[in-house]
């Protein structure tokens, strides 16, 4: 039975941590568009979704003694890979921020994060009433 309630609110879970993580992402270059020679990073959120979704979430290994090995390979599939921007036009001092793209970015990933918490809360619902009625 929980596996099933997981199964069910997995989706917008992973939509609502990506989501965070994006705009954590994009408020970082909002923040850095002054800094000379930063790098304005993003990922592309259809790719990590997808990703996100296929993986099997695990949990770090216990790091107890400086000797233990980490594996070298470790995703984890809410950490997806950041991609550096290309601008279209580059700044003098190497910033690769354009300010106007971030800020509508920014904007756009707020609405659909929204979106993500009501989808989320529109499922609890649907599954607090199936459970009053029975």
């Amino acid at each position: 039975m929980l596996g099933r309630i997981d199964a069910y609110f997995r989706p917008q879970e992973t939509a609502l941590k990506l989501r965070s993580h994006r705009q954590e992402v994009l408020a970082s270059n909002i923040a850095n568009a002054d800094t000379p020679h930063y790098k304005a990073r993003d990922f592309d959120f259809g790719t990590a979704y997808a990703a996100a979704l296929e993986a099997k979430p695990t949990a770090p290994l216990a790091h107890t003694d400086p000797r233990h090995l980490q594996p070298s390979q470790r995703i984890d599939p809410f950490e997806p890979q950041l991609r550096y921007l290309n601008p279209a036009q580059g700044a003098i001092d190497g910033n690769t921020v354009e300010m106007e793209t971030q800020m509508r970015e920014f904007a756009d990933n707020a609405v659909r994060y929204q979106a993500a918490i009501t989808f989320m809360q529109r499922r609890i619902e649907g599954l607090r009433g199936a459970m009053q009625n029975q």
